[in-house]
């Protein structure tokens, strides 16, 4: 474990990244840090994080669950730090009780919900165009197949309209689509910094986003009508396994799902079956229900189906200014 021969010095700040996954994130703390000698970063396993979260003032979560027994042993924590968006990771209630603040990175100022909106039009563009199919013609040495579809003409339905839906809308926009989307509450981006949008403003207003707005109780209407589907929401007791047999039923078949923002979101058993019987036109995934995603999943093979190793905001400029 990196520095822990001056764990014993009082004069250090000690902080502690969960696991080795996400490297970028350590990587760029330290090379920030790397001037100030009275700041430690370690990076340990997830396994060892229980036994020595005792000797930290500042945990960077990542992707671990820090549940209350491992937060009750960390008796020098100050802060919870998810290095990101998502939160549902830590017992919030635990480290409130232990005293414990408790923080995320917003991904509208870090450039996150821009590359993640980014990965999100990649993935909707590799099903479009048949990317699997593509990779076997280019192996078989065939020219002009397969046959792919446009993103131009399509109805795109964001489900969850937070900051990486925003995003997404705006690059969208260009690709002549029509933009649905439902949010619980719309009065939260009702007034939006815009002003590098060249969208037309009014009243510090953002328009020309959104064709139809919904809020939750119009989830399966507005899956009906969409050729594509986009999981943008956030992971939490009610939003769990949204996209279930109900919702996917809803859906026009043939037409795209995409999921941007957490596995959790996705009941896997229905995927699945949706998949096999051809309901579900295709699946492009960033985050998928455990990870590391097991690489023999059998969902995987099927030729309609895109997984990316949760990179949507895994971008040099959006990890930099999370560093920062």
């Amino acid at each position: 474990m990196e520095g822990m021969a001056r764990s014993s010095d009082k004069n250090i700040t000690r902080v502690l990244f969960c696991g080795p996954h996400f490297p970028a994130s350590h990587n760029y703390t330290k090379e920030y840090l790397q001037n100030y000698p009275s700041i430690q970063v370690d990076v340990v396993p997830i396994s060892d994080v229980p036994d020595v979260i005792a000797n930290y003032h500042l945990c960077v979560v990542k992707t671990m669950r820090l549940d209350s027994n491992c937060i009750s042993r960390a008796n020098q924590m100050k802060l919870i730090m998810q290095f990101g968006v998502g939160l549902e990771g830590v017992d919030i209630n635990a480290a409130t009780r232990c005293g414990i603040k408790v923080a995320r990175i917003p991904g509208d100022v870090t450039g996150n919900a821009a590359s993640c909106a980014e990965l999100t039009i990649y993935l909707m563009l590799g099903l479009l165009r048949k990317q699997n199919e593509m990779r076997m013609a280019i192996e078989q040495k065939k020219l002009g197949v397969p046959t792919g579809e446009t993103l131009l003409g399509k109805t795109v339905f964001i489900l969850g309209f937070g900051n990486i839906g925003v995003e997404l809308a705006k690059r969208l926009r260009p690709f002549g689509v029509k933009i649905i989307a439902t949010k619980r509450s719309w009065a939260s981006h009702s007034q939006v910094s815009c002003q590098s949008s060249a969208l037309a403003v009014k009243n510090g207003i953002i328009d020309d986003l959104v064709d139809e707005k919904g809020c939750h109780e119009d989830i399966f209407e507005f899956a009906s009508k969409a050729d594509v589907v986009v999981c943008c929401l956030s992971l939490n007791k009610q939003t769990a396994g949204i996209v279930n047999k109900s919702f996917l039923s809803s859906m026009k078949k043939g037409s795209l799902l995409v999921n941007i923002a957490r596995g959790g979101l996705l009941d896997y058993e229905a995927i699945a079956h949706y998949l096999e019987c051809g309901h579900l036109g295709g699946l492009g995934i960033d985050v998928a229900w455990t990870e590391p995603f097991d690489p023999n999943d059998p969902i995987l093979k099927f030729k309609n189906v895109l997984i990316t190793p949760h990179v949507g905001g895994v971008t040099e400029h959006s990890y930099r200014s999370m560093a920062k």
